[in-house]
C-alpha cells in the first residue's frame, strides 16, 4: 500500500523520531509526570513508571508503528485493512475520538501556559499564596479570555498542519525539539542550585518501598506512561504510516522512548528542587495547584525569577504545541484517508470541531456553573474529560491494540514488517511474549483496578 500525495512521508528517520518524540513530549512530561511523582511517593513512582514504559509501552509502540507503516493508513483504515470484514476498525475509531477528545481539553491548559509566559515575565503573578491563587481563579474564570487562548492554540496547530507532513509537522518539530531540550537543561541546572534544592532531590531519588503495595501507584504510572508516550490515541500509528520501509522501527521506537522518558525525568529535576525551595511546599499538590499557583510564588521571590518563570512557561508552551500537532493530525489523517478530503479541508473541519468540543472545558473553571461542576459527576467538565480519555480510553485502546498485533494480525506478520529491508530487531521472542501476553494482561489488570477504585 502506498501513501497518497495528501498524506505525505517523512524526509528522514531523524525527522520521524523528532516528530514522534515531540508528540510524546508535552504537558504529560512537564506537568503530569512531576505531579504523579509527588502523589505516588517520589522515587517509588519513578521506578514503577520506568517498568511500565519499557515492559509495556515500548513493545506496544513498536506494534503501533508497524501497523501504521504496513498499511500506510490512519488508525481506522489500518485496523480495517488488516482485519477486513471484522469490527476491529472500532479500535482505530477509538483512537481518532481520543485525539479529538484529548485535544479539546489539552488546548485549554496549553492556552493557560501561553498566557503565563507573559504573566510570569512581567511580574503580574505576585504576592502571597492567597493572592496568587485568587489571580489564577480569576484568570481561568474569565470565559472570553480562555476561549481566545483556545483559538490561539488550535489556530497555531492548524497552521502547522496545513504545511503537510514534511514542510509543516516535520520542519516545525525539528526546530522546536532541540530548543525545548536546551531550555529544559538550562532550567534544571538553575533549579538544582537553589536554596533547599537538596531536599527536593532527595525526595525525587529516594524510593519509599512501602508504596509498592498501593495499587494506585501502578494505575497512575501506567496511565501516565500511556498519555506521555501518546499510545492508544492513534498518534504513533499515524506517524508510523509516514515512515519509510528502509527505516528501523525498533531503533526509532527506542529513540522516541528514551527522549520522552529523559525529558520527563529532567522535568522532575526542575519541579522538585524549585518546589522544595518554597516554605510549606506540598509535593502531593496536583494540577493547577502545582504549576500555576505554587511555582509562580518562587518565581516572584527569587533573583531573576521573572526571567526564570517566563522561560519555564515558554518551555511548557513549546512542549504543549508539539503534542497538539500530533493530536490534531490523527483525525485530519483519518479525514484524508477515509473521506478523500484535501488536507486543507480536513484541517479546517477538524479544528472547528475541536474548538466546539473545547468550549465546555474552557468555561468549566468558574465561568459557567454547569460546566464548573457537572451535575451527577461532582467535577468540572475539564476534569471529566481527563478521566474519560486519559485514564480509561487510552488504556482500553492500548490493550486492544496489543491483542490485535499479537493475535489478530499475528506476531509473524508483525515481525516481517519489523525486519523489513533487513532492519535491526533484537530479542523477537521476548517482544512476542510481551505483546501477546504481558502487555494486554498488565493493562487489563490495571484497568480493572482503576474501575474498582473509581466506582
Amino acid at each position: 500500500m502506498s501513501s497518497t500525495p495528501s498524506r505525505g512521508m517523512w524526509s528522514s528517520r531523524a525527522g520521524f523520531i523528532l516528530a514522534a518524540a515531540g508528540s510524546a513530549v508535552g504537558l504529560g512530561n512537564i506537568w503530569g509526570f512531576p505531579t504523579q511523582v509527588g502523589q505516588g511517593g517520589g522515587a517509588t513512582f519513578v521506578v514503577v513508571y520506568l517498568a511500565c514504559v519499557f515492559l509495556i509501552c515500548a513493545p506496544l509502540m513498536v506494534g503501533e508503528i508497524a501497523l501504521g507503516r504496513r498499511t500506510r493508513l490512519s488508525p481506522v483504515g489500518a485496523f480495517a485493512a488488516l482485519a477486513p470484514g471484522r469490527r476491529w476498525w472500532l479500535v482505530g475509531a477509538l483512537g481518532v475520538a481520543a485525539g479529538v477528545g484529548i485535544l479539546s481539553f489539552y488546548s485549554v491548559i496549553a492556552g493557560w501556559a501561553v498566557a503565563y509566559i507573559w504573566f510570569a515575565a512581567t511580574g503580574a503573578v505576585s504576592g502571597g499564596p492567597d493572592e496568587i491563587g485568587r489571580f489564577f481563579s480569576e484568570f481561568t474564570g474569565n470565559g472570553v479570555v480562555s476561549l481566545a487562548l483556545v483559538v490561539l492554540v488550535i489556530g497555531t496547530t492548524a497552521a502547522v498542519l496545513l504545511g503537510g507532513v514534511r514542510t509543516g509537522i516535520e520542519r516545525v518539530t525539528k526546530a522546536l525539539m532541540p530548543f525545548l531540550i536546551l531550555l529544559l537543561l538550562a532550567l534544571a541546572l538553575r533549579a538544582v542550585t537553589l536554596p533547599g534544592a537538596g531536599a527536593g532531590l532527595a525526595y525525587y531519588v529516594s524510593p519509599d518501598l512501602s508504596r509498592l503495595a498501593d495499587v494506585g501507584v501502578f494505575t497512575s504510572a501506567l496511565g501516565q506512561a500511556f498519555f506521555s508516550l501518546s499510545l492508544g490515541m492513534g498518534c504513533i500509528l499515524t506517524y508510523g504510516s509516514y515512515l519509510g520501509r528502509e527505516d528501523s522501527i525498533a531503533g526509532s521506537a527506542l529513540w522516541i522512548v528514551a527522549l520522552d522518558t529523559s525529558i520527563a525525568l529532567l522535568a522532575g529535576f526542575i519541579i522538585f528542587p524549585v518546589g522544595f525551595s518554597i516554605a510549606g511546599f506540598d509535593p502531593t499538590a496536583s494540577g493547577p495547584g502545582l504549576i500555576f499557583t505554587v511555582l509562580p510564588r518562587l518565581f516572584a521571590e527569587m533573583p531573576g525569577g521573572h526571567l526564570f518563570g517566563g522561560a519555564f512557561f515558554l518551555l511548557l508552551s513549546v512542549a504543549a504545541i508539539t503534542s497538539t500537532i500530533s493530536l490534531l493530525e490523527v483525525p485530519v489523517s483519518h479525514c484524508v484517508d477515509a473521506l478523500g478530503w484535501s488536507r486543507t479541508k480536513a484541517v479546517a473541519a477538524v479544528a472547528g470541531a475541536v474548538f466546539v468540543l473545547a468550549v465546555p472545558s474552557a468555561l468549566g473553571n468558574g465561568a459557567v456553573a454547569v460546566f464548573t461542576n457537572v451535575p451527577g459527576f461532582g467535577m468540572g467538565f475539564l476534569d471529566l474529560m481527563v478521566a474519560a480519555w486519559n485514564e480509561f480510553a487510552l488504556p482500553v485502546g492500548g490493550c486492544l491494540t496489543a491483542i490485535f498485533v499479537g493475535r489478530v494480525w499475528g506476531v509473524d506478520r508483525a515481525l516481517e514488517e519489523l525486519r523489513a529491508e533487513g532492519a535491526w530487531f533484537p530479542a523477537p521472542a521476548f517482544w512476542t511474549l510481551l505483546i501477546r501476553w504481558a502487555c494486554p494482561a498488565a493493562i487489563a489488570l490495571v484497568l480493572v483496578a482503576w474501575l474498582a477504585a473509581t466506582f
